[in-house]
């Protein structure tokens, strides 16, 4: 099929037989018959298989029970090398245990309990209808950190802190205010104000005649900027003269 025909043509609607070429003979390399050669050579039978025949064990030489088992130590009689402790006390006997002393703790006891302040019960919380009980102390609900003695107290670093703080802020006020000092602006007086405006009048006119002396056709660039210029200055001077107009108080920078 010409390459350059498309695929939907009427010529690929016919099948056409695909023709295989034939494939090229295998190869066989020409040392096959010596290598073959070599290795029936050097071929041993059974070389990984073990020998052909095994030596049988006798029926007479079986496994015994206890045959495997390590021989324990010979037996050796029991010595008892710790003392001993004494013996239990008889019943005749009354040993002497401690200090003995005369009083009565049965009175003592009877009239600590009768005398005594009865101990308060802990408060507590129930958490579930069970009727579940905590203590109260444990559990957060008890405003103890407010009565701490120095509840409220600003800690000493932020107290420091604060101090530094303001004393980087007076030492930052006070550079201001000296250059302000030194930088302080003058006021003009009502003849220096009126002076600058008419300067600034008179540049406007000598660049409103400098901009009607043009020509009438701007017909190259270097025409098409210098009319830009003049009117970018027009603009400018008629900014400045309406600033000062406006305002009859002006101030300017010592510099």
């Amino acid at each position: 099929m010409d390459p350059t025909c498309f695929s939907e043509s009427i010529y690929n609607l016919i099948p056409s037989d695909l023709k295989e070429p034939p494939q090229p003979p295998r190869y066989i390399s020409i040392f096959k018959t010596a290598v073959k050669n070599d290795m029936n050579k050097f071929k041993t039978s059974m070389k990984t298989m073990g020998p052909a025949k095994v030596e049988v064990p006798s029926p007479k030489h079986f496994l015994k029970k206890h045959s495997k088992d390590k021989p324990l130590p010979p037996k050796k009689k029991f010595a008892w090398n710790e003392p001993r402790k004494p013996g239990v006390p008889l019943r005749t006997d009354h040993p002497v245990m401690g200090i003995q002393s005369g009083k009565n703790f049965i009175t003592t006891n009877a009239a600590d309990a009768i005398m005594g302040v009865p101990k308060k019960p802990k408060p507590i919380y129930v958490d579930r209808r069970t009727g579940d009980k905590h203590v109260l102390e444990t559990s957060g609900l008890v405003p103890k950190y407010i009565k701490k003695k120095d509840y409220g107290i600003t800690p000493e670093y932020i107290c420091k802190r604060n101090e530094d703080v303001k004393k980087a802020q007076e030492e930052y006020d006070n550079y201001i205010q000296e250059n302000l000092k030194k930088a302080a602006m003058k006021r003009l007086s009502d003849e220096e104000r009126e002076a600058v405006l008419q300067g600034l009048k008179k540049n406007w006119e000598e660049v409103h005649k400098e901009f009607q002396s043009l020509s009438v056709f701007i017909d190259s660039i270097p025409k098409k900027i210098r009319k830009q210029k003049l009117e970018e200055e027009m603009k400018q001077l008629e900014h400045d003269i309406s600033v000062i107009e406006k305002h009859k108080i002006i101030y300017i920078a010592n510099k």
